[in-house]
């Protein structure tokens, strides 16, 4: 089945699964009930079946899913074989934090570049990676495609139009400002902030029962 006939929800899931199954393979595993994935990745079975199922990727009754063939299926459904390098718009303690750990469980993305203003920072590395300054966007970022933005809202439409002209399609957004973009470019928000709140409220007014022992 195409792609863009796969819904956008189970496309979310797939890297999810991905992890999952990744870590049964390191533990020399070779097959695993949609039961199984559902407990690990809290989804419920049916879902899981029904995501396979846009895939023809169905395991057989009584038998479960094949890991290594589920496995090498969203490899290349994810593109793991191809390195996506990402650039890092802000080198404050989250952007410090994003350094540190570059991503290295999803060794198809790596954080290849970081810009700042911080006279401390620019001409130093964090994790490897180089950190230039804000001016030097433009000369460095040629053949990047996604950009991740941990910079003060206030200047987030202004860096995200200078990322969009030189050929930025995918923009991770941690700032809490609502970046307006070209049709053509994907913008993931995450405001931590409010999945927070989220968080709390879900606690309050949708207590999870408790596993029976």
């Amino acid at each position: 089945m195409a792609q863009n006939k796969i819904p956008q929800a189970t496309a979310k899931r797939l890297p999810l699964y991905y992890r999952f199954l990744n870590n049964l393979q390191h533990q020399g595993k070779t097959r695993v009930s949609s039961k199984e994935l559902s407990e690990a990745v809290k989804v419920d079975s049916a879902t899981i079946r029904r995501d396979f199922s846009y895939f023809g990727a169905l395991g057989k009754k009584g038998y479960g899913y094949n890991v290594e063939y589920l496995l090498g299926f969203f490899r290349k459904t994810l593109d793991q074989d191809e390195l996506t390098e990402v650039a890092l718009i802000g080198v404050g303690n989250l952007g410090t934090a994003f350094l540190h750990y570059n991503f290295m469980k999803n060794n198809n993305t790596k954080i290849q570049m970081a810009f700042d203003t911080s006279p401390d920072k620019i001409g130093t590395e964090i994790g490897g990676v180089p950190i230039y300054h804000i001016d030097e966007l433009e000369e460095r970022i040629n053949g990047v495609k996604v950009a991740i933005l941990t910079i003060p809202a206030s200047e987030a439409d202004k860096i995200t139009e200078r990322l969009v002209d030189k050929g930025i399609t995918g923009i991770l957004n941690f700032t809490p400002a609502r970046i307006t973009v070209p049709s053509h470019i994907r913008v993931h928000h995450i405001d931590l902030a409010v999945e927070l709140q989220s968080l709390v409220y879900f606690l309050k007014h949708y207590p999870l029962d408790k596993e029976n022992d």
